[in-house]
């Protein structure tokens, strides 16, 4: 598929200024050169035209938001200085697989203030006996050739990754900041059936303390109710016993009123 045919099919009805990634690889140019490339892709980050066919990257379009650009696999030798004139914001740069054979042939990236990352496998520069301290002090501003730094450090994935690849920061801010308002109302729902609880168990509380209250109330009511019931039921057998015992003295002054009842008669 020809490069321009790849990018009508890879923008899927987005206007360029809308895309922040853009992936040709393994179509065809003519003659060498970017086709279908245009300023209009303002916002682009990412790049990647590994195994195009590419001999010349003279026509590539200004992007200054471009922070990642692939080349792997091509047929690049030089002119790179057009790098520096079009992409000055580049981060990483991959030149991997070109025909890259002198030291000199790097020499305008040293405008590139901000590259950070820069490969250069399977380049036949990379046969220089002192090809990596040459490169490093020729580049100050890197910190990665070929993946690794100048104490042989491998590079970290958070390193070798661009910002922004496929990824809106502001998205990510305000998903962040949507995740923090949920975990609010979160903790505050949380809280508030906490109180609920603690509400509950309260009033439980105090109606088995209202409960307790009136059992000795009723339970005082009816010891004083018993009490009375005892002390009359007292009274009564003791009135009955007073009826149904008599004192010897009482008998004795009946016998003497009967005698005096005899003698008048």
């Amino acid at each position: 598929m020809l490069m321009e045919n790849r990018i009508h099919l890879e923008l899927r009805n987005k206007t360029p200024s809308e895309v922040r990634e853009l992936v040709l690889d393994n179509c065809q140019t003519v003659d060498g050169n970017t086709e279908g490339l245009t300023d209009e892709f303002v916002n682009l980050v990412f790049l990647s035209l590994i195994d195009v066919g590419l001999s010349s990257i003279s026509n590539i379009p200004r992007l200054e938001k471009l922070k990642k650009l692939e080349l792997s696999d091509n047929k690049i030798s030089g002119g790179l200085e057009v790098l520096a004139q079009k992409l000055p914001n580049i981060t990483h740069l991959s030149l991997s697989g070109n025909k890259l054979k002198e030291l000199s042939t790097l020499e305008p990236l040293k405008k590139l203030k901000h590259l950070k990352s820069l490969d250069l496998f399977n380049c036949e520069v990379t046969y220089m006996s002192d090809y990596k301290d040459s490169v490093f002090k020729l580049l100050p501003q890197l910190t990665y050739l070929d993946g690794y730094d100048w104490e042989d450090k491998e590079a970290s994935d958070s390193d070798v990754e661009v910002d922004g690849d496929g990824v809106d920061d502001d998205d990510d801010e305000e998903g962040e900041d949507e995740e923090d308002e949920d975990g609010e109302d979160d903790d505050i729902d949380e809280e508030d059936e906490d109180e609920e609880d603690e509400e509950e168990v309260e009033g439980e509380e105090d109606d088995e303390e209202v409960s307790g209250e009136d059992e000795e109330e009723d339970y005082g009511l009816d010891g004083e109710v018993d009490d009375e019931e005892e002390d009359d039921e007292e009274t009564v057998a003791a009135g009955k016993g007073e009826k149904r015992k008599r004192d010897p003295e009482d008998e004795d002054e009946d016998e003497d009123d009967e005698e005096d009842d005899e003698e008048d008669d």
